[in-house]
């Protein structure tokens, strides 16, 4: 698929925890040679290569989500029109805050951290969190993710020699603040992560699961899209066999990064020619 010509051309990817813009690096490949114009921002302050990161990593433990989302907010707003979003894992509730913004054109949340008001936690979600919270002390802290944790949460459809190659391309420490206010949010009236589920007025949000996803079920992911019932904007809910929470890199990435194109790029062009025709001074 081509990029649409006078149409959206512009798609931001936003990693998650424990990775970094380098995760990204097949999908931007497959996208860019689709003609489109793909950035792929690092969180603030984790512009530097995974190398580096991992021998330095205090950059990564003062980071807020608040900050995080704000990050993306004015790079999104000074491109000259709505890009498609597309966000991973915690990246995917990134993406659904700044849909909540009105900062795009159409979103896909690639198996997400949910939003404020899912909560349940399967055992498979606490384990593969228990590295960060099973110390307070984590609080301010960035913490790393071992090999063992990675083929758990990342790599647990790969065999463990290429889960480790992966680690070793991909894994920095995770800001371990950021962790504990996404499990927290909904101890918190109005938090960090509330989105106002009623909105009809924004982009188009598709939301991709995986069922061997051990950090966010299926279930899970339903669950965050259950949340965006009230509204009459377009919601979509896909979900993949055999896929791991590295749906960016794990086997058969292919499927997914061309179905969350080809949905994005179909959604936001219906979605601009209903902005137009909704115009004053339009029929």
């Amino acid at each position: 698929m081509a990029a649409p010509t006078g149409r959206v051309d512009t798609i931001v990817l936003i990693h998650g925890l424990w990775l970094t813009p380098r995760s990204w690096e097949r999908w931007a490949d497959r996208y860019r040679a689709r003609g489109f114009q793909v950035l792929t921002p690092a969180w603030p302050g984790m512009e530097a290569e995974v190398e580096e990161l991992r021998a330095d990593p205090a950059p990564i433990a003062g980071q807020r989500i608040a900050e995080i989302t704000d990050h993306y907010a004015r790079i999104t707003r000074d491109l000259p029109r709505p890009p498609i979003i597309m966000g991973h894992s915690f990246g995917g509730l990134i993406a659904q805050l700044l849909v909540a913004r009105k900062l795009s054109a159409a979103a896909v949340a690639v198996h997400p951290i949910p939003v404020d008001g899912v909560q349940e936690f399967p055992i498979s979600t606490l384990r593969s969190v228990f590295p960060v919270l099973d110390s307070p002390t984590h609080l301010h802290q960035a913490v790393p993710m071992s090999p063992d944790d990675f083929h758990f949460v990342f790599g647990n459809t790969m065999s463990r020699q290429d889960s480790d190659a992966a680690w070793e391309r991909y894994a920095v420490p995770a800001a371990g603040h950021v962790l504990f206010e996404a499990v927290f949010a909904n101890l918190e009236p109005g938090g960090v992560t509330k989105i106002d589920s009623h909105e009809s007025e924004r982009a188009p949000l598709l939301l991709l699961a995986g069922d061997a996803d051990n950090v966010v079920p299926p279930r899970v992911v339903r669950l965050n899209a259950d949340i965006y019932r009230p509204s009459r904007a377009l919601t979509g809910y896909q979900e993949f066999p055999g896929r791991s929470h590295f749906a960016i890199g794990g086997p058969g990435w292919e499927e997914e990064a061309d179905f969350a194109l080809e949905w994005a790029v179909e959604a936001s062009n219906e979605f601009s020619r209903t902005v137009v025709s909704q115009a004053p001074g339009r029929r």
